[in-house]
């Protein structure tokens, strides 16, 4: 399987309890939103239909398709209860976007998890596996789903 394609619509063993229901959006997902610089609101999400939603799970995210992703999503919403997703800025040097600095707040919330990440470990990540630790580390997270993605992205 192609690379991009494989990261675009890649849903992490610590999600199964959704996928194919798609009841949550996956980190595949929230990283093309993170990306397009658009907020997709959980309601937003769910009046979705399901064939809606794999199709976003689905979407590569070379640039041209990302663009196209913003335009649909617009045009999706446009009519929905909470209204057009919102603008945010697209992610530009995010942490999870750098290979070469291990973000002191991930690193932290490894070892207390009794984890140590190492720099290298960090740069072998995949952008989505970078994406996803950044994700349930950040402040303010359950992070009920941390440990297992340490355990499957580390492993």
């Amino acid at each position: 399987m192609n690379a991009e394609i494989s990261q675009a619509s890649h849903c992490f063993d610590f999600e199964q309890d959704f996928i194919g229901s798609w009841r949550c959006i996956p980190l595949c997902v929230r990283r093309k939103l993170d990306l397009i610089g658009l907020k997709l609101k959980l309601s937003h999400w769910l009046e979705l239909s399901h064939s809606q939603r794999q199709q976003l799970v689905d979407w590569l995210d070379s640039p041209d398709e990302l663009a196209a992703l913003q335009q649909h999503l617009q045009s999706c919403t446009h009519s929905m209860a909470d209204g057009v997703a919102k603008p945010l800025p697209p992610a530009v040097n995010e942490p999870w976007q750098q290979q070469e600095r291990l973000p002191m707040e991930l690193k932290e919330a490894a070892e207390r998890h009794g984890i140590s990440l190492s720099l290298q470990q960090w740069a072998k990540l995949s952008e989505l596996g970078r994406f996803a630790l950044c994700k349930l580390a950040r402040p303010g997270h359950d992070h009920h789903n941390l440990p297992a993605a340490f355990n499957e992205l580390m492993s």
